[in-house]
């Protein structure tokens, strides 16, 4: 699990908490029935109204997997395809099949499977890329889910604000009642940009970044199977794997080096 999403969301509460603390506000003063009521309900009713119910219901299951999600390992992906790509330039590409069956991933067994079974290299690039398509078509929903929620939260609590203060100009002839029911108008302003600001916005980018890094680790699966299939030479093929992942995403070089190293020496 990558704790960025948890130290985020506690440092943003955290301080909001402590400015509220400094400033002598009551943190009470703030969680108003009402005003939490309008504020996640009709945001919530407007999100389900803009699509269907499926997504809505697969959009909240996306949640826990893009929270818990880890970074995939772009440098042991791209020691398995070399490794693979020995194998099958020792044994043949019909090796493979007995290689597919000792992956984990779903997404490189079954391509791997496919470069087994004979199919077509540009028959296969396709077949690979729309199954990402596929793989990533519910994260893609969630994210626009969630930031259509980000995008209604405001509004809904201006318009919260606006019926609290049609309540307040109706008890103007109580001057003493003014300042509570003026103050307690604008919570429904602030938990619309509070809820966009600090939970649907930083969700949505969450889901849309776990996505934007499996596309782009099974984009390298894809690449280096495709590669394995035309023949291509085992450095080589770590070499081109290697210049599609950023930098800081791969061990320093010295790391690298230690590792071959070591493997060569069990290899022994």
């Amino acid at each position: 699990m990558d704790p960025a999403s948890l130290i985020g969301l506690v440092l943003a509460f955290g301080a909001l908490v402590g400015m509220m603390t400094m400033e002598h506000v009551s943190i009470m003063s703030i969680f108003l029935p009402g005003p939490l009521m309008l504020v996640f309900g009709t945001t919530l009713g407007v999100g389900l109204a803009s699509g269907a119910l499926k997504d809505t219901i697969n959009s909240f299951k996306s949640i826990a997997p893009a929270i818990l999600a880890k970074k995939p390992n772009a440098q042991k992906a791209i020691d398995d395809l070399v490794g693979i790509a020995e194998k099958a330039r020792a044994n043949g590409l019909l090796a493979l099949e007995q290689e597919a069956e000792g992956v984990d991933d779903a997404f490189l067994k079954g391509a791997l499977q496919s470069v087994a079974d004979g199919t077509d290299g540009d028959e296969l690039r396709e077949l690979l890329e729309d199954e990402i398509v596929s793989r990533t078509a519910q994260a893609r929903q969630a994210a626009k889910f969630f930031m259509s929620l980000g995008g209604y939260a405001p509004t809904v609590g201006i318009i919260g604000t606006v019926v609290s203060l049609t309540h307040v100009l109706e008890n103007l002839s109580t001057p003493d009642k003014l300042g509570p029911l003026i103050a307690s108008a604008f919570v429904a302003t602030l938990w619309g940009l509070l809820s966009a600001n600090l939970i649907w916005l930083p969700i949505a980018g969450r889901i849309k970044r776990v996505m934007e890094l499996q596309v782009a680790s099974m984009t390298l699966l894809m690449e280096g199977v495709l590669a394995i299939q035309e023949g291509t030479q085992p450095r080589l093929l770590g070499s081109r794997l290697r210049a599609m992942v950023p930098k800081t995403d791969l061990p320093a070089e010295g790391k690298v080096v230690k590792s071959k190293k070591v493997s060569e020496d069990v290899a022994a």
